[in-house]
C-alpha cells in the first residue's frame, strides 16, 4: 500500500511540476510577466518541487530500516559525488573551460544517487 501511495503521491506532484513550468515558461516567453512579477514567475515550479521533497521525506519515513541505510549510503555516495564533480569542474571553469548550468547539478546527482544505490543494495544482498 505505501508504495502505491508514494507513486500517486509523486506522480501528481511531478504533473503539477511540469505544469508549473510549462505556465511558467508561457508567461515568461511571451513577455507577460514583466518587472518583479519576472524572478517570480520563474520560481512557479518550486511550489510543487516542495511538494516533491515533501513527498520524498514522507516515503523515507514509511521504510524499513534496511531501505533506509540502503538510501543513506547511496545519497552519501552521491552527495560526495556531485561534490567532486562539481568542484573539479568550478575549477575548470578557471581555466577556460566552458561554464554551465547550475541544472546540470541535479542530473548528476540523480546519476549518482541510481548508482549508489545499484552499489548498496548489491552489497545488502
Amino acid at each position: 500500500m505505501s508504495k502505491t501511495r508514494y507513486l500517486v503521491e509523486l506522480g501528481s506532484c511531478l504533473g503539477v511540476y511540469v505544469l508549473a513550468v510549462l505556465v511558467s515558461m508561457l508567461l515568461l516567453d511571451h513577455g507577460i510577466a514583466t518587472g518583479i512579477w519576472r524572478p517570480i514567475t520563474a520560481l512557479i515550479p518550486m511550489v510543487p518541487g516542495v511538494g516533491l521533497c515533501w513527498v520524498i521525506v514522507r516515503q523515507f519515513g514509511r521504510m524499513d530500516e534496511l531501505q533506509r541505510r540502503v538510501q543513506f549510503e547511496a545519497l552519501g555516495f552521491a552527495f560526495a559525488g556531485t561534490a567532486i564533480l562539481t568542484f573539479s569542474y568550478g575549477f575548470l571553469e578557471t581555466v577556460g573551460f566552458a561554464r554551465i548550468s547550475m541544472f546540470s547539478v541535479w542530473s548528476i546527482m540523480g546519476v549518482l544517487w541510481a548508482l549508489g544505490m545499484a552499489l548498496a543494495r548489491r552489497r545488502y544482498r
